[in-house]
C-alpha cells in the first residue's frame, strides 16, 4: 500500500501529507517574523537537508549545488519542508522532495508555475531521481537555467 493509499485520519490526509502542511504553516510564521532574510532561508534549507536519510542527504547537496550555480538569483528557502528555490518574487521556480518526504521510492526534482519550461500544450515539471551522475548534473542544470530564463 502506497503512502498515499493509508489514510488514518477522517481528513483523508496521510501522517506524511499532514506533517508537510504543518510544517507549511510553521513556514509561513517564520517567513512574517520581522528580519528574515536570506541566509535565513540558506540555513533552514541546509538544515532540511541535514535531516534526510544518507541516499536523499546525498541528492539534495547536489541539486542545491547544482540550483545555486545555474541560478544565483533565486533564494534558497523550505516548502512544505522541502528544499525551494524562489524567484525575486518569492513564487517557488523549482523544488527537491526527496524519497523519505512521503515514502516514494525515489526524489522528485520539481517546479512550479513560476518556472518557464512551457514547450507547446504539454512539458514536464517533476522528474523522478535516483542517482546522481553528471548527466543527471547536466540534464538539472539546464532545467534550471531555462526555468529562470
Amino acid at each position: 500500500m502506497s503512502a498515499k493509499e493509508s489514510t488514518t485520519g477522517s481528513d483523508g490526509f496521510t501522517p506524511e501529507e499532514r506533517a508537510a502542511m504543518k510544517e507549511r504553516a510553521a513556514e509561513l510564521r517564520a517567513e512574517g517574523r520581522k528580519g528574515a532574510k536570506r541566509a535565513d532561508g540558506i540555513q533552514a534549507v541546509l538544515d532540511r537537508i541535514a535531516q534526510m536519510a544518507p541516499e536523499d542527504r546525498a541528492l539534495a547537496e547536489r541539486v542545491h549545488v547544482a540550483v545555486t550555480a545555474a541560478a544565483p538569483q533565486l533564494s534558497a528557502k523550505t516548502w512544505y519542508g522541502m528544499p525551494a528555490y524562489a524567484d525575486a518574487n518569492g513564487k517557488i521556480v523549482v523544488f527537491f522532495q526527496d524519497s523519505g518526504k512521503f515514502n516514494y521510492r525515489y526524489s522528485t526534482l520539481g517546479f512550479q508555475d513560476a518556472a518557464n519550461l512551457d514547450d507547446g500544450d504539454l512539458w514536464p515539471v517533476a522528474y523522478a531521481l535516483r542517482a546522481w551522475s553528471p548527466a543527471v548534473e547536466r540534464k538539472v542544470v539546464e532545467l534550471v537555467r531555462a526555468a529562470v530564463s
